[in-house]
């Protein structure tokens, strides 16, 4: 939790510059130049946490339910939403422990707080490299859904989908473990910016090809039915639009992040890479933001999960 320099303040979500009133300005760096400083309050960021924990809780209880929602593509949504709802709880709690610490609720004993924020540290990391992996198969499920339709059923099974499940379980929490107990190590920044940038590149061309098979189709059906050109069009852009959402989202909430990774192997001293280490607290409120936006784009977007999810509020479990 201490932030002892930008290797330690990787994972730490506490910023040791951010006030805790919301404030926008400039801020003058040791050496000169003027850093665009965004602190965000507690209450935002606990705030942002809880919604998260709600959406993804209320993902997991309705694919639970619904035996209808029990088959590879929803397990693999319901993973994601666990691992969208530990980054939030580990960030939330790492929060939570340090605001308790600085009010003196809790005894800052070096050796519990030393365990427990390394604790967290290994939950927050896996919990986000967990979630990427699920991201990309998602990607990979829908692509072979699309494309080899007639054999999905015997490709992408149960017993294959649990295995490819606790493989990414298991791989992200020794790689998280490694990564915590070497986060000082130039070669492990590395390997998660290389791990970022392998799963942006795999879900960027997954969907752009689904996207282009997706309006060969249309066009297809447009001829048969001597459709107008402007349906065809319509749907090209629609398609377009999600592809837009699916990506643009995913580098928005997560490229800040490892952007950060990525400076602290390049330039760590430098002054305006400075600037972007200043703003950590921000980048990571962008990672819970993706735990929030994640149901919206995977989840709610099934009208059964809908329907199940209003059994649940309703309270007929």
């Amino acid at each position: 939790m201490p932030v002892l320099g930008p290797q330690r303040q990787l994972l730490s979500p506490l910023n040791a510059t951010s006030p805790a009133t919301p404030r926008l300005g400039l801020a003058t760096n040791q050496t000169g130049p003027q850093c665009l400083e965004v602190s965000v309050p507690e209450g935002l960021f606990l705030s942002l946490g809880l919604v998260s924990l709600v959406e993804n809780v209320l993902v997991v209880a309705a694919i639970i339910k619904n035996r209808n929602l029990h088959s590879p593509m929803y397990y693999f949504i319901c993973c994601l939403a666990v691992s969208d709802l530990l980054v939030s709880v580990s960030n939330v709690l790492e929060t939570a422990v340090m605001l308790l610490l600085e009010a003196g609720a809790l005894a800052p004993r070096a050796a519990v707080v030393q365990q427990l924020d390394g604790v967290i540290d290994v939950l927050i990391c896996s919990s986000m490299v967990s979630s990427l992996c699920f991201l990309g198969a998602i990607a990979v499920d829908r692509y072979i859904s699309i494309f080899y339709a007639l054999r999905y059923h015997s490709l992408v099974t149960l017993p294959r989908a649990w295995r490819a499940i606790a493989a990414i379980w298991v791989a992200s929490i020794l790689a998280s473990t490694l990564f915590i107990a070497y986060y000082n190590h130039t070669a492990v920044l590395l390997c998660l910016v290389s791990f970022f940038v392998a799963m942006l590149v795999l879900m960027a061309v997954l969907y752009v090809h689904m996207l282009a098979r997706a309006c060969q189709h249309a066009r297809g059906i447009a001829r048969l039915h001597k459709r107008q050109r402007s349906t065809q069009q319509g749907f090209g852009l629609k398609g377009a639009a999600t592809l837009t959402i699916l990506l643009g989202t995913f580098f928005l909430c997560w490229g800040p992040f490892f952007l950060h990774l990525s400076l602290i192997v390049l330039c760590p001293q430098h002054p305006t890479c400075g600037c972007v280490f200043k703003n950590f607290k921000l980048l990571l409120t962008l990672v819970i933001c993706s735990a929030i936006v994640d149901p919206l784009i995977y989840a709610f977007r099934s009208q059964e999960l809908r329907k199940t999810l209003q059994e649940v509020l309703q309270g007929s479990w």
